[in-house]
C-alpha cells in the first residue's frame, strides 16, 4: 500500500476504535445492570440500521456527483468531524476540559440504569434497548462516515472496511477479556490522532474538490501530491499546539496575605 492508504486505514482504525470503545461503555453498563438479552437485541438493531444507512448514503455518494464535488463534500465532511475531534482535544490538553473518564461514563451509565424503573413489555426491557441502540447507533454513524468517506475518496473502500472491522473486533476482544469499561485505553491521545488525520486529509480533499468551480470542472492537484497530507498533519499539529499554549490555564499565584 502507498502512504495515502497506510494513512487512510490508520485513521479508520482508531477512529473505530475510539468509537466502539465509548459504545462498550454503554453496552456493559446496560448488560451488567439490567438484561443482557434486551442489551444484545440493542445492539443487534443498531446494526441492521448502520448497514441500511451505509448502503443508502454510500450509493448516494457515489453515483449522485461527479468526482471533484464529491472531494469538496467529503473533504467538509472530514474536516468538520476533525475540527470537532481537535477542538476536544486542545481544551482538554490546555486543561480548559476534563480529560474523557471511561471509568466515570460507566459508573453513570450504571447509575441511570439502576434509577430507571421497569420498562418491561414482550419479554424486552426496553430502557436498556434503547439505551444500547442508541449508543452503538450514533457512535456507529460516525465511524460509517469515515470509512465512507475516506474509502470513496481514497477509492479503497477495502482498506477503509478492513480498518474498521479490525478496531471494532480488537476493542470487543479487549472488552470481552477484561470484562469493564477500557479505561486504560488512551482514548484522549487517540482522538487527538484522529483529529489531526481527519482534519489534514479533510485539508486536502476539500481543496482538491475545488476544481468544481473551474471551467474545467476538474480536480485540483497538489504539489507532491499524496505527500502534501504529511505536511498538512504536520501544519494542523502545529496549529494545536500553539492554541494548547495560548489557551493552558495559568498556574494559580499563591497569595500574599
Amino acid at each position: 500500500m502507498d502512504a495515502a492508504a497506510w494513512g487512510l486505514g490508520t485513521a479508520v482504525l482508531l477512529a473505530s476504535m475510539v468509537e466502539m470503545v465509548e459504545a462498550l461503555t454503554i453496552v456493559m453498563a446496560m448488560g451488567m445492570t439490567r438484561s443482557w438479552r434486551s442489551t444484545f437485541a440493542g445492539v443487534a438493531a443498531a446494526l441492521v440500521a448502520l448497514t441500511a444507512f451505509t448502503a443508502v448514503a454510500g450509493y448516494a455518494l457515489a453515483t449522485w456527483l461527479p468526482e471533484a464535488a464529491l472531494q469538496l463534500a467529503i473533504g467538509g465532511v472530514l474536516l468538520i468531524f476533525g475540527l470537532q475531534w481537535l477542538r476536544k482535544a486542545i481544551l482538554r490538553s490546555s486543561g480548559r476540559k476534563a480529560m474523557h473518564d471511561e471509568d466515570q461514563i460507566f459508573a453513570d451509565e450504571v447509575a441511570a440504569a439502576e434509577s430507571a424503573g421497569a420498562v418491561k413489555a414482550k419479554g424486552l426491557d426496553w430502557f436498556s434497548f434503547m439505551i444500547s441502540f442508541k449508543g452503538v447507533f450514533l457512535e456507529g454513524v460516525e465511524v460509517v462516515f469515515i470509512v465512507i468517506t475516506f474509502g470513496l475518496s481514497a477509492d479503497n473502500m477495502p482498506v477503509a472496511i478492513g480498518a474498521a472491522v479490525l478496531g471494532v473486533l480488537l476493542v470487543l476482544a479487549v472488552g470481552i477479556a477484561v470484562r469493564g469499561p477500557l479505561s486504560r485505553v488512551p482514548e484522549n491521545a487517540m482522538k487527538y490522532g484522529v483529529g489531526l488525520l481527519l482534519a489534514a486529509f479533510g485539508t486536502f480533499w476539500a481543496v482538491e474538490g475545488l476544481g468544481i468551480f473551474t471551467a474545467s470542472r476538474q480536480s485540483l492537484e497538489w504539489p507532491g501530491a499524496d505527500l502534501a497530507i504529511l505536511v498538512l498533519v504536520a501544519a494542523w499539529f502545529g496549529l494545536s499546539r500553539v492554541l494548547v499554549h495560548v489557551l493552558r490555564r495559568p498556574a494559580a499565584v499563591p497569595s500574599t496575605f
